[in-house]
């Protein structure tokens, strides 16, 4: 099975969840393939398939700078992503309660109206809880891939 994990990071955190879970997930049943959202438009989702999107929030709750080209693209062009399922793990800090996670409540929001169909529960990590991100992710990855292995939606 084939995994594109994108990621929209400002200060490389979200890379770095993604490479851990790159590693972890290479088991030889999963291909695991990570993909900066630097310069990508929504035609990385054409051919459908199973994505994971690990992005961070950046300013007042917004996407981060690599990834708005990225956002913009699937917002003016609305593709039809019937054939796309997603899971999501979205950075954020609590005590920007207002915006909290937003980068990717954002694309979650996006991606469901084109009908993309999202895979289990977000992981919303909380930077002022003291938590590695890369850790919590490590922890929720293995129950996600169950959820995606059974075809099952949110």
């Amino acid at each position: 099975m084939n995994l594109i994990l994108l990621v929209g990071t400002m200060t490389g955190t979200a890379q770095s969840v993604a490479q851990e879970l790159e590693l972890r997930l290479d088991d030889g049943q999963v291909r695991p393939v990570m993909k900066l959202m630097d310069g990508l438009d929504a035609a990385v989702f054409a051919p459908g398939g199973v994505f994971l999107l690990c992005t961070s929030t950046y300013g007042q709750g917004d996407v981060p700078d690599n990834a708005r080209a990225l956002f913009d693209s699937l917002a003016a062009t609305r593709p039809d992503l019937s054939r796309v399922r997603y899971g999501l793990i979205a950075l954020g800090d609590r005590t920007y309660a207002d915006t909290f996670c937003f980068g990717g409540k954002r694309f979650d929001a996006l991606l469901t109206e084109l009908g993309a169909c999202r895979i289990g529960e977000p992981l919303l990590h909380d930077a002022s809880q003291g938590t590695m991100p890369e850790e919590v992710a490590a922890q929720w990855i293995d129950g996600w891939m169950a959820q995606v292995r059974e075809g099952a939606p949110a």
